[in-house]
């Protein structure tokens, strides 16, 4: 390898970083969408967490209640639906 050589190799080297910086631009991106994508799943699951912590509670209270009446216990405890009409007429 002679002096001629690096002078040949240096410009190629220069002429290869580009494409190595366009590669590095992308997967900067692609790493922000995956964590911003991890983020939301992770709020969504911690959401859902709360909930069956909520519910687990409700469990826990119901059963460990001395109440006689579970079934009235639960009803009372659930959320009003809002698909039930509030007037029923009986035929």
């Amino acid at each position: 390898m002679g002096p001629d050589t690096i002078w040949i190799l240096i410009p190629l080297a220069a002429i290869g970083i580009a494409p190595f910086k366009m590669w590095i631009k992308m997967k900067e991106r692609q790493l922000m969408a995956q964590s911003e994508m991890t983020a939301e799943k992770s709020a969504q699951y911690a959401s859902h967490v709360e909930r069956l912590e909520t519910r687990v509670r409700v469990l826990e209270q119901i059963v460990t209640d001395k109440g006689y009446d579970t079934a009235a216990q639960i009803e009372a405890l659930r959320e009003p639906r809002l698909s039930q009409p509030k007037d029923r007429v009986e035929s």
